[in-house]
């Protein structure tokens, strides 16, 4: 698969990465995929799609939220903080949804979109990593 990725051939990836019977590993490849996809310019957002489709299909609901919030700090790390926001709102853990959510605010604020990062640690439900983001947000403000 890697081989197929490194050529540039998604399409056949994504479908070797969706016959992999185990959900795990199939959600794990499928989300390789996708960030490659998108680390390379590529449309991704079908891709997107799919593979949180596959992670739904994971049974274990640890496993479900380990998975889309790698997921969401991969986008996060490839500067695309609006799909990590919209993967972190799939995830059902407060406290795990709320820390990519803070991991999102700190970043817009570090690009200068202090508004936009306050309004985000706002919306934060889990009240001890609210407090954490905001006391993060207020010491990168003062560098």
């Amino acid at each position: 698969m890697s081989k197929l990725i490194k050529r540039g051939d998604f399409e056949n990836a994504l479908q070797i990465a969706e016959s992999i019977p185990d959900k795990v590993i199939r959600a794990k490849s499928m989300s390789m995929v996708t960030v490659e996809m998108a680390k390379q310019g590529r449309d991704y957002h079908d891709a997107l799609n799919q593979t949180i489709e596959a992670i739904f299909e994971i049974e274990n609901d640890e496993s479900i939220t380990k998975a889309l919030m790698s997921l969401a700090f991969e986008f996060l790390g490839l500067g695309k903080p609006d799909e990590a926001l919209k993967i972190a709102g799939l995830i059902r853990d407060i406290s795990n949804r709320s820390k990519i959510q803070a991991e999102v605010a700190l970043a817009l604020a570090r690009e200068g979109k202090i508004q936009e990062a306050f309004k985000i640690i706002n919306d934060i439900l889990d009240e001890d990593v609210k407090t954490w983001a905001t006391s993060k947000l207020a010491s990168e403000l003062k560098h």
